[in-house]
């Protein structure tokens, strides 16, 4: 088996099981209570669907990549609901149910939203390029590996809890294994193209990182834990997702090269932002007494 072929095996698989594992350990009351109030809901939305794919946009008329990488980077930026989001909302010190909820919906709405999105945004990278992409071919393929195990996963632990109690943790344990394997065999694969990224290609990446950052925290309203369950949320792309959608339509290409470079970006610098967020959030009641 070629490391191609073994990446999209592993990564349809993982996705699977991690969208089942969410399924599994979220009651749908969480998922209601995170759409409230509608204000605050419709504030995520704009965050992760209009303003960091405009914030995408823009950086890359800035930086001006290959059209391969900017369609690599657009893919990631119509892409949000990453698993890793709720944990690194967590060391953030942030609302985790909030996060847990904004997930769920984000990972669920992508499975449309997301390739109507791109089909809008790549022409605008590419004009007359020879870029394409099967849209239909990319909703039923996340209808299946994405939408259909959340809401089996939400299904069976609304009908047979003392099931879900057996089986939740080797799930969640399977899907975190798979994923490991997965970022392992990626980062195998595609070392030299990697390591070939310029400095200038990191700190636009980086850049990213912190604009997408700021857009969640901007749109997370007045409390400070649910800003930052919202800045995380918007911060961290859902790498597996994108990676079904490069390798589907532009498998071998830069493309997927940029997902995957991407993707590492936003998970390792969000985990640090989130360190930081964390301490700000312990000095922030000393602050507070000390004033009154």
């Amino acid at each position: 088996m070629n490391a191609p072929t073994l990446i999209a095996l592993l990564n349809v698989s993982a996705l699977v099981t991690i969208m089942l594992s969410m399924g599994l350990r979220v009651d749908f009351k969480d998922v209601l209570a995170s759409a409230r109030p509608a204000r605050l809901l419709a504030s995520g939305l704009l965050a992760n669907y209009v303003l960091a794919p405009a914030v995408t946009l823009g950086l890359l008329y800035v930086f001006r990549p290959a059209p391969m990488v900017s369609a690599g980077f657009l893919i990631l930026a119509v892409c949000p609901g990453a698993p890793v989001g709720p944990p690194i909302t967590a060391v953030a010190k942030g609302d985790v149910p909030r996060a847990v909820g904004m997930m769920l919906i984000l990972a669920g709405l992508s499975t449309i939203a997301s390739p109507a999105l791109l089909s809008v945004l790549l022409p605008r990278v590419a004009p007359g390029s020879a870029l394409r992409i099967d849209y239909p071919a990319i909703v039923r393929i996340l209808l299946v590996t994405q939408l259909l195990p959340l809401t089996v996963g939400l299904g069976v632990r609304r009908a047979a809890p003392a099931l879900v109690r057996r089986i939740d943790k080797p799930v969640g344990l399977l899907a975190n294994a798979l994923l490991l394997a997965l970022v392992v065999v990626i980062v195998a694969a595609q070392y030299e193209t990697l390591a070939a990224i310029r400095l200038r290609g990191w700190m636009g990446m980086g850049l990213l990182l912190l604009a997408s950052l700021g857009v969640g925290w901007l749109c997370g309203g007045r409390d400070l834990a649910t800003r930052k369950a919202l800045a995380v949320t918007t911060a961290t792309r859902n790498a597996a997702v994108g990676l079904v959608i490069a390798t589907t339509n532009f498998g071998g290409t830069p493309a997927v090269t940029a997902v995957v470079a991407y993707g590492l970006v936003s998970i390792v610098g969000a985990l640090g932002c989130a360190l930081l967020l964390g301490k700000f959030a312990a000095v922030e009641p000393k602050n507070a007494h000390a004033q009154s």
